[in-house]
């Protein structure tokens, strides 16, 4: 195990959207701090693009563990630290003038079977980024067709996601769900064979338990707001995001932050404290060009959008205000 993860952390790691990201942000000075660090793309870039010092935060162990060969070369001006980025501030040294945050699963996750991420690998149903609590196997052996059918819909955007919740609960009741595979073969089995260039039917539903295991919207919801806690007047926030679902948290929350809040919910009544927090940078989402998209395919879906922190001192934003679903996935089990 110890030889394969240090074969890993040979591959090349190529970090989405880095080039149009350091162009945003520039001039990359100060105090920067990599939320999600993974295989550290986005660190060493912001490093060797001008930060004196970058902290580098991550739940996963092995993302830590991966980086000791190469952490060293930086001396002090790297710092890295186990833990969640929706606590952000807590860990940023000093003031920031700037954070980074690269959402979703990370390729290196993605790309071993162990850890029960891919539906196209044979492995455990795992999918905790952290390696400690709840796993997808738990989850989807316990939870209730309800709450399945919930997380499926709101967190995958799957329209068959009542067919889908009654068939897991139909297929555990005879033998409990404990690989990959084998809960990609129910799912598929629910839904029409792909046509050719679509994705895998298991796509969405993986995706939504993944992010219930995680509680990845809720993360995003509190990253967001100590990004802007810990950030300096100037500073700048830069997120990469995957899929919509989170593309749509991130955007409400720039749009309210911004001053725009009437615009972000028109259910909600114009609050009277709406001045700009963040300024824009990117007035919309920048997304991979052609090259960048030949190099990484998996860049396809990504999002970039980058705002500059103002004076304005922070202000609580309510989860339901950035779209977050009001149901509880690991609460309860009906």
């Amino acid at each position: 195990m110890a030889a394969r993860d240090q074969e890993i952390g040979r591959i090349p790691h190529i970090p989405v959207l880095l080039g149009p990201l350091l162009a945003a942000v520039a001039p990359v000075e100060g105090n920067w701090l990599d939320g999600t660090f993974g295989a550290g793309g986005y660190a060493r870039g912001l490093l060797e693009a001008g930060a004196a010092r970058v902290t580098g935060v991550d739940r996963d162990p092995l993302a830590l563990q991966m980086a000791a060969d190469w952490a060293g070369a930086y001396g002090d001006r790297l710092r890295l630290v186990a833990g969640n980025f929706a606590e952000l501030d807590a860990h940023a040294d000093g003031p920031l003038d700037g954070v980074v945050l690269d959402l979703g699963v990370s390729s290196m996750q993605l790309d071993r079977a162990e850890r029960g991420f891919s539906f196209q690998k044979d492995g455990p149903l795992d999918m905790r980024m952290s390696q400690e609590g709840e796993s997808a196997a738990d989850l989807v052996n316990s939870a209730g067709e309800g709450l399945l059918a919930d997380i499926l819909y709101h967190y995958g955007e799957e329209r068959a996601s009542g067919r889908i919740a009654r068939a897991i609960v139909e297929a555990r009741a005879v033998e409990q769900i404990t690989t990959t595979l084998r809960l990609a073969e129910i799912v598929a089995k629910c839904l029409p064979r792909p046509k050719p260039g679509q994705s895998h039917p298991a796509t969405r539903s993986f995706q939504a338990i993944r992010i219930a295991v995680n509680t990845e919207f809720d993360s995003l919801a509190e990253g967001l707001q100590a990004a802007e806690r810990a950030l300096k007047p100037g500073g700048r926030l830069a997120v990469v995001t995957f899929h919509s679902l989170e593309d749509r948290i991130v955007k409400r929350f720039f749009q309210i932050a911004s001053g725009a809040e009437a615009n972000a919910n028109r259910y909600a009544p114009a609050r009277a404290d709406s001045a700009a927090r963040f300024e824009m940078i990117t007035r919309k989402a920048v997304g991979p060009d052609a090259a960048e998209l030949a190099a990484n395919p998996r860049a396809r879906s990504a999002k970039l959008r980058v705002a500059r922190r103002t004076a304005v001192p922070a202000a609580r934003i309510a989860p339901a205000a950035l779209g977050l679903p009001e149901f509880q996935p690991k609460k309860g089990r009906r």
